[in-house]
């Protein structure tokens, strides 16, 4: 069994459980449900860096990345840094996050926020709406070709943007509909946890141009950036990066600095 089966497994009973305790109407009724989103697939067209900063305490591969600064001192950092927008890892047993960490998020920038969380059940994207959310992520490894037309086509119906994640050309092919916004390739391989940007080359020439393209994991200096341009990328999703240093606001500020 590999890890993302493993979490996969824990998220089905965290849902339903969390379905069991917080009924769909307390979700609906919050403040953050009728907020209009901001969308990131836009944001990225428009931008120069195209950096999505990620807050991220732990993960599997890497056990303690930071957890000294708090969610609002790095989202604030991130969005005066000029970034384009923010991912908050919300998973708590295998990251260290949770949706309190969206709302803090989201109280405290107006940048687009993505949700990174495994979905598995709509009933995530009514929390991710409901936690200020702008965008979803869904991973097409631990997804059916309908599970992500359903959850796609949901998201749109509640105006949040879509990136959709693929490790492989059998992924991709599975997963193209035009419910999505952008098609992120992550160059993390999930059975040995090696890294490889080859992965964003050679899948970039299969993904259609109507999406925005964002390469994820192993992207640590601005070379990798300049690598990945050509190949059609506006969007590069960084967090061990800036998360592993005293100041990721920081340290995204000098990093966005030194593309343009």
């Amino acid at each position: 069994m590999n890890i993302l089966d493993k979490i996969v497994l824990d998220k089905r009973k965290e849902v339903d459980l969390k379905k069991s305790i917080i009924p769909v109407s307390q979700l609906e009724a919050s403040a953050l449900f009728n907020r209009t989103t901001v969308s990131l697939a836009d944001a990225l067209r428009n931008s120069n860096s195209g950096i999505i900063a990620e807050h991220k305490r732990r993960s599997p591969s890497k056990s303690v990345i930071n957890q000294n600064n708090s969610v609002t001192e790095v989202a604030v950092g991130y969005e005066n840094a000029g970034a384009c927008g923010m991912s908050v890892l919300t998973d708590g047993k295998y990251f260290g996050g949770s949706l309190d960490d969206l709302l803090l998020a989201r109280a405290s920038v107006q940048m687009p926020l993505l949700r990174k969380e495994f979905i598995i059940d709509e009933y995530q994207l009514l929390e991710a709406k409901a936690y200020g959310a702008d965008v979803i992520l869904l991973i097409a490894a631990i997804l059916t070709r309908a599970e992500i037309k359903a959850f796609s086509e949901f998201a749109k119906q509640l105006h949040l943007d879509v990136l959709l994640e693929v490790h492989n050309e059998e992924e991709l092919h599975k997963s193209i509909m035009p419910s999505l916004d952008m098609l992120g390739v992550n160059n993390r391989n999930l059975k040995s946890f090696e890294v490889s940007l080859d992965t964003s080359k050679n899948l970039s020439t299969l993904i259609p141009d109507d999406f925005v393209k964002v390469s994820e994991s192993g992207i640590s200096n601005i070379e990798a950036i300049r690598e990945l341009k050509p190949y059609g990328y506006l969007g590069f999703l960084i967090g061990e990066n800036f998360m592993k240093t005293d100041n990721p606001g920081e340290s995204a500020l000098n990093f966005i600095k030194s593309i343009k």
